[in-house]
Order: C-alpha cells, then sequence, then structure tokens
C-alpha cells in the first residue's frame, strides 16, 4: 500500500516552490503537515486539508473563510489519490481566483511523483526479493516454500539448468562508500540485458552470479562457458575502474547442485588467486584436484591421502622422484608428457610405470621402481 512519506512530501514542496510564487504545504492522510515551504508550520494540523478530506475534493478557501478557520491562510486545498484513495492533500497558498490552475498543476505533478515513488519501491522490493531467492539456492538446504512461492510470482525458473559464478572486486584508491556504489553498478551490468541470470551480494566485495549452464543444444560445454567468462569480464572491466575476478564453478544437475557449484567456485576463487595472483579468471577445470581435495586439509582422509607420499619421501632423499611426481600430476597422469616435460624420452622397459620419466630417477633401474610403484600407484588411486 503507497503512502506518503516525509521525504517524499518535501521533493513535492521544493519542486513545486522553484516555478509558483507562494507557499506549498504537503499534508498527510490525517490532516498534519509533513512538509512545507515554511519548516515552522510543519507538524501543525491543517484545517483546509481536514475539509479536503471530509468532502474528498477540492476546497476552496478565501479571505472570508479563512478568517473563520484556526491558523488557515486563503488558497487552494486538493486531495492526493494514489492507488484509488486519498492518501494525503497538497495546499498552495494565495487568491484561489488566480493559483487555482497553478493548484491543479501542482497537484498533477505530485500525484506523477507519487506513481514514480510506487513503481520504484516496486521494482526495489522485486530487486530484493530476487536477492533472496539467489541466496537461498546457494544454500545447502535450498530455498524455502515461501521464496519457491515469490520465485514463482517474480518469475523465476527454479529449474533451469544454472552454474554458479563467484566475481571479487578490489581497489587500492576507492573507499568502502565508493566501492559499494561500484559494486551496485555491477550488479546492474550483470542484470542488463536480462538473460536469465541471478545475482546477489554474499560480502562487501562479492557477487554470486547464477547463469545458465546449457547451451543451445542443452549441453555443458566448458569452453563455451570460459569464452562467456572472458567476455563478461570485458564488459566488466570496460565499465568499472575496479579490480574484478571471476571464478566459475561446476554444473551439477541434481538437487542442491547450485550450494556446491557456488561452494566450489569461491574455492577455486581462493586457489586460483593463491596459485596465480595475476591473473583474473579462474575455472575448476584448471584446479580440479587442489579444489576437490581442500575440504579434507583438516579431516581424516587428508592423512590417508599423505600416507602414499610419505612412503615416497622415506625414499627419496634427493627429491628427485617428489619433483618427477609433480610433473606427473602436471602431465594428467601420462607417462608420455611426464617423459617429455623432464627432457627424456619414454623408456619402453618402464612402460606401465606411474612416473618412468626424470633422468635420475631412469638411472636407478627397474628395482627401485618395483619398490617405488605401490606408494605412487596408491596416491594417483586417491
Amino acid at each position: 500500500m503507497l503512502t506518503l512519506d516525509r521525504t517524499l512530501a518535501q521533493s513535492i514542496v521544493d519542486r513545486a516552490m522553484t516555478i509558483i510564487d507562494g507557499n506549498v504545504n504537503v499534508m498527510d492522510h490525517t490532516g498534519v503537515i509533513i512538509a512545507s515551504g515554511e519548516p515552522a508550520r510543519i507538524g501543525q494540523l491543517h484545517e483546509g486539508a481536514l475539509l479536503v478530506l471530509s468532502r474528498q475534493g477540492r476546497v476552496e478557501i478565501d479571505a472570508a473563510l479563512a478568517q473563520q478557520l484556526d491558523a488557515v491562510r486563503p488558497g487552494v486545498n486538493l486531495p492526493l489519490i494514489a492507488d484509488g484513495r486519498i492518501v494525503g492533500c497538497v495546499g498552495l497558498s494565495g487568491d484561489p481566483q488566480r493559483i487555482g490552475q497553478q493548484a491543479e498543476l501542482v497537484r498533477m505533478a505530485a500525484e506523477a511523483m507519487l506513481e514514480q515513488a510506487g513503481l520504484l519501491r516496486l521494482l526495489a522490493r522485486d530487486a530484493r526479493l530476487r536477492e533472496e531467492v539467489t541466496l537461498g539456492l546457494i544454500r545447502a538446504d535450498g530455498p524455502t516454500p515461501a521464496l519457491a512461492g515469490w520465485a514463482e510470482w517474480l518469475g523465476i525458473a527454479l529449474d533451469l539448468p544454472r552454474v554458479a559464478a563467484v566475481i571479487e572486486v578490489e581497489s587500492d584508491t576507492l573507499d568502502l562508500d565508493a566501492m559499494l556504489v561500484e559494486l551496485q553498478r555491477l550488479h546492474t551490468l550483470l542484470s542488463t540485458p536480462e538473460r536469465g541470470n541471478l545475482i546477489a551480494a554474499t560480502a562487501l566485495n562479492e557477487l554470486v552470479v547464477l547463469k545458465p549452464a546449457l547451451d543451445r543444444r542443452g549441453h555443458w560445454d566448458v569452453d563455451e562457458q570460459r569464452r562467456r567468462a572472458h567476455t563478461l569480464l570485458e564488459r566488466m572491466r570496460a565499465s568499472s575502474p575496479l579490480r574484478i575476478r571471476l571464478a566459475l564453478g561446476q554444473y551439477f544437475p541434481q538437487p542442491g547442485g547450485l550450494a556446491l557449484s557456488h561452494q566450489i567456485a569461491r574455492t577455486t576463487m581462493r586457489i586460483g588467486k593463491a596459485r596465480a595472483p595475476q591473473a583474473d579468471a579462474f575455472f575448476y577445470d584448471d584446479h580440479r584436484l587442489p579444489v576437490l581435495v581442500d575440504d579434507l586439509r583438516q579431516a581424516w582422509q587428508a592423512e590417508e591421502l599423505r600416507k602414499p607420499l610419505q612412503a615416497l619421501l622415506a625414499q627419496d632423499r634427493r627429491g628427485d622422484l617428489v619433483r618427477t611426481l609433480s610433473v606427473w600430476f602436471g602431465a594428467g597422469m601420462r607417462m608420455a608428457p611426464t617423459a617429455h616435460r623432464q627432457g627424456t624420452g619414454h623408456p619402453p622397459q618402464y612402460a606401465g610405470l606411474p612416473h618412468a620419466a626424470h633422468r635420475g630417477t631412469l638411472r636407478r633401474g627397474p628395482a627401485q621402481y618395483r619398490r617405488l610403484r605401490a606408494p605412487v600407484s596408491g596416491l594417483a588411486d586417491a
């Protein structure tokens, strides 16, 4: 229900008094002056407004009638109508015969401002609800039935396949208020044109974007998502002075998949920044193993994962095997690319062994490989 507040009422007064010669008062639905060109009158009961409210229409007060009423001046008082009901009154001081038409113009302008304010409030409410729905989707338990109802009312398709992206901003020069303004600008940019994106602020310097996950053929295409992410980064950089980073999660079609996608996007952002501080775009597929084991750092699984490596370290006094193992993981646990990166050929006598690659290790012979194969294979299986 639309109401006339003091801020809007004073805006009506200020605008009206720039084009007319005389005082303007705005009264609420009880007849109390809530805005005036004469601030001392704010808070007073306006008898002309009471007449408007009782008659449900225009009231003109001439000099003779003004003498019969308490603290009332000659003028014209008109109802302000919004949503089919009177929400207040506007009054202009002066000779009714001279200011009658001006009063009607002021009333029309005031009602237009009321209508605009109502629309802006609805838009702001809808924006808040969209954010709440978005935040509900990335919660582990999903949106509540109430939020699901609002999503339907807002036209948000909860069954549309989506993937989570995290956008992080930073600046060495802007203060907090300026940062928030820039973050809101990015929010608007990401919402326009409307392409099914759901956006919400998750921190003072962070946004989550739930974007459509599938291409026109209905497939999850990682390369296409990369291209879109880089295009989006370019758009944001062109309109913002902030340092902007983006991390894309993984698509999960099952219930609760968006919460997991968001968790992975945030972890990808953190790990990506640590491994490549100068980069601006991070993708789960590029950091799959560190992201997957990230939550295991303090768990019993972490100790189990370390056991094969500890067995390897016990027999690797010079560190050659660990370096080779690192290259092997970087090559996707494939022997030929590992040997190539280490600058050796792929010796056929070691075919089937996980890390026949490093020159130093190659000279140690099959016996040592047989001793090391079990722990390294265990690490690969992990």
